[in-house]
């Protein structure tokens, strides 16, 4: 089964971290989100035959990450320069793309069974979760036999409410490209790009049997509130490693993830709290936040906080969101 993992967006919301990192490499509980998404491959009951990231804005460090990461699958990447929808992107990994496909999206952590894809007899699933609120997602419209029969992008009521949460598996990978190319030359857009719910809906039309499975868990990764509240959920579900963290006369408040190389001395840490690779914390009281690698974090408090790679924080309690190599010292300069 081919693998593609689509990854070329901004990130727009998570700004100023996707400044000078993807979005896919947010740390969350002491690994990349892109990381989590990996491990998740794990769970298939078949072999992965090529992994294909459609990459965009800093792909070069996607790329580096993967290479780094100690995943063995076949890989190779695309560039979407254009970002021109969802389907445009899966269209750009056309090349010697065919069979099944399955196709995961980064913006969320979810817990799901990805097992028995190629026995389900379907031409394809949609990885879906109950929501009291559809009209923020696209959502499944479902028939009585129990099969897809289109999806709605935003819909106006609360009629259907199983939205779709950017995980699918695609039988015939051929099937969905035609269903691509016959949106781009009768140009069908959704607010003004080409949407893999249309595609769907075109291979729906000309029969295809779509079904749905409904995850467990679905923690959305968009906004920096998010990305706090999907560290915690990991952190409470195997991430923890406060048990076995090398400290200096601190105090941990459980659930924490404290990475080997980081220094943790003479602070409260946690609950809810990620200290990345060989990051420093002195003399603070840190909760429910990420600190991301290599920050220096001195004689503060931070709570709801993410602190980018490389930054300096010193001084009296914030809240933060701090980018990358930043600098933030609240300190009263000595005589």
């Amino acid at each position: 089964m081919n693998v593609i993992i689509p990854l070329a967006g901004f990130g727009k919301r998570m700004r100023p971290h996707t400044w000078s990192k993807p979005k896919p490499l947010l740390n969350v509980a002491g690994k990349p989100v892109l990381g989590h998404i990996l491990d998740k491959l794990a769970d298939l009951d078949v072999d992965v035959d090529e992994l294909i990231f459609i990459v965009g804005w800093l792909g070069d460090q996607i790329e580096e990450y993967y290479q780094g990461s100690g995943y063995h699958y076949p890989s190779r990447s695309v560039m979407q320069a254009e970002l021109l929808g969802q389907a445009h992107a899966i269209w750009l990994a056309r090349e010697n793309l065919s069979g099944p496909v399955l196709i995961i999206f980064v913006d969320t952590i979810f817990e799901a069974d990805l097992s028995g894809l190629e026995t389900s007899g379907l031409d394809g699933v949609l990885y879906v979760r109950e929501v009291e609120d559809p009209r923020r997602f696209g959502v499944t419209v479902m028939g009585a036999d129990g099969l897809v029969t289109r999806i709605v992008e935003k819909p106006d009521t609360f009629e259907n409410r199983l939205a779709v949460i950017g995980a699918y598996y695609v039988r015939d990978a051929g099937w969905l490209l035609r269903a691509i190319e016959e949106l781009m030359e009768r140009n069908l857009q959704t607010k003004g790009e080409f949407y893999l719910a249309d595609a769907f809906t075109l291979m729906i039309e000309q029969g295809a049997r779509f079904g749905v499975r409904e995850v467990s868990v679905w923690e959305d990764c968009g906004t920096p509130q998010a990305v706090l509240q999907t560290n915690r959920y990991l952190l409470d579900h195997g991430r923890d490693n406060g048990s076995t963290a090398n400290v200096t006369d601190s105090v941990l408040i459980p659930p924490v993830y404290i990475a080997p190389s980081a220094q943790v001395e003479r602070a409260i840490v946690g609950p809810y709290v990620t200290i990345a690779e060989n990051s420093v914390v002195k003399q603070s009281i840190i909760r429910d936040s990420i600190v991301d690698e290599g920050a220096y974090i001195d004689d503060t408090t931070l709570n709801r906080s993410l602190i980018g790679r490389d930054a300096i924080v010193r001084g009296r309690y914030r809240i933060l969101n701090v980018g990358d190599s930043s600098r933030v010292d609240f300190a009263q300069a000595s005589d």
